[in-house]
């Protein structure tokens, strides 16, 4: 074993040195591989951040969340939208039918969503204005930048208090006004501000909160007709830690169907819909960009391959004599293989360490232009897995296109090569 590791230690440092000695041969082997190893990690950083990035989005509408609407997520609506159209809308007799049936719920949510005008005094926008009801923040995690989520009592009793988004804050209260215990006026009628929540800017779907106006279920049903064929209501229910995705729909849908008295033979008159109805279409869409991804960075690889193993022909080509004298004085073919190798991979393995490090400028860079020039959360995602796979790719191209050289090296007779001087 110690021989092995005397034979691996002399033969990095003559690597080294030849690699040192060549700077010119040695920068033009490093540049191919750079640039390969830069192109297939940053085809897997960019595709797996968008992979991240998507799936957080969808992870903002609730993780382990079912919605119950009349509408559901499928291409089906257009072929059957009025049939779904005259499907009742889940009402609160529904939602109090699923709080007292549905045992693996951690979170049970009315909800409503329309754009509407709100004002407050001669500043307005368009808003996207909830009306939800207390398990809302179960539903969804909320950070507030100042005041509070609403309480028990206020939702009960449909109190007019509201909770707003930053960018209605930035425009309806502009300056260093503070919103709190402020009016706005919202189906023209004011209710009180009694929190705003964190900035989050615009995710890849363009979901934010920061343009939400949340106020509670009981108050928001006394100024709209939510029995209304054109005005969409659902329910969202989220699963408990501990229950299965199947069981808690298995749940929602006796629950529902008994609420509803339909019978065995009578079809839904609801829809349960989740968010892994998108994820799984995302997956097999991504896996298809993944492999796109992979072939064009394979011909990347190739394209360095190529110029190390043109390299390490020359370098053998102009050590044949050196070559002959160590044979000559005792080396080993395994010796003079092994020497040729680990250069090859040296080179490959300094190559592939610098198309990192390229990388991770690159989404260093990017990350903040994102962020400042289009106000767009987006996190590139560079895992261990990436870098270890960018690393263990160098050292395999390194010995696929090195052994050919560093076998014809050790092959040579020593007084072939001594002579070839």
């Amino acid at each position: 074993m110690k021989v092995l590791l005397n034979l691996v230690k002399e033969s990095f440092l003559s690597a080294f040195h030849e690699i040192v000695g060549n700077k010119l041969r040695a920068f033009l082997s490093l540049l191919g591989i750079t640039i390969g190893i830069f192109c297939i990690v940053s085809v897997f950083t960019a595709i797996g951040s968008l992979e991240y990035n998507v799936h957080t989005s969808l992870d903002k509408i609730g993780s382990r969340v079912f919605y119950i609407e009349k509408f559901p997520w499928s291409d089906e609506v257009r072929t059957s939208w009025f049939k779904y159209l005259r499907r009742p809308n889940p009402d609160l007799d529904d939602f109090n039918a699923l709080k007292s049936g549905v045992k693996g719920a951690e979170g049970i949510s009315m909800m409503f969503t329309i754009k509407k005008t709100v004002k407050q005094e001669s500043n307005a926008m368009t808003a996207n204005v909830f009306g939800v009801s207390y398990d809302y923040y179960l539903i969804k995690d909320m950070a507030f930048s100042e005041g509070r989520y609403f309480s028990v009592s206020e939702v009960e009793r449909g109190a007019n208090v509201a909770i707003i988004g930053t960018e209605v804050a930035n425009i309806l209260f502009p300056g260093s006004r503070s919103a709190i215990g402020r009016d706005i006026n919202v189906f023209g009628a004011d209710v009180q501000v009694i929190g705003v929540l964190e900035k989050e800017g615009e995710d890849m779907l363009g979901i934010t909160a920061d343009d939400a106006v949340i106020l509670n279920y009981n108050y928001i049903r006394k100024l709209v007709d939510l029995t209304s064929n054109f005005v969409g209501t659902r329910i969202a229910v989220k699963g408990a830690l501990n229950i299965a995705s199947e069981d808690l729909k298995d749940e929602i849908m006796v629950t529902m169907r008994q609420e509803r008295k339909l019978s065995p033979l009578q079809e839904d008159n609801f829809a349960i819909n989740e968010l892994s109805m998108f994820s799984n279409i995302l997956d097999a869409i991504f896996a298809g960009i993944r492999a796109g991804g992979a072939f064009i960075g394979l011909f990347s690889i190739l394209v360095g391959g190529f110029g190390v193993a043109n390299i390490m022909f020359v370098s053998v080509k102009e050590r044949t004599a050196i070559i002959g004298i160590k044979k000559a004085l005792g080396a080993r073919n395994s010796f003079i293989l092994l020497e040729f190798l680990i250069e090859a991979i040296v080179l490959c393995m300094i190559g592939g360490i610098l198309g990192l490090l390229l990388v991770y400028i690159l989404v260093t860079v990017g990350e903040y232009v994102i962020l400042h020039s289009f106000e767009m959360q987006f996190k590139f995602v560079i895992s261990a897995t990436q870098v270890v796979l960018g690393l263990a790719g160098s050292a395999a191209i390194g010995i696929i296109f090195g052994i050919i050289p560093a076998f014809q090296a050790s092959r040579m007779r020593p007084v072939d090569a001594i002579r070839s001087k």
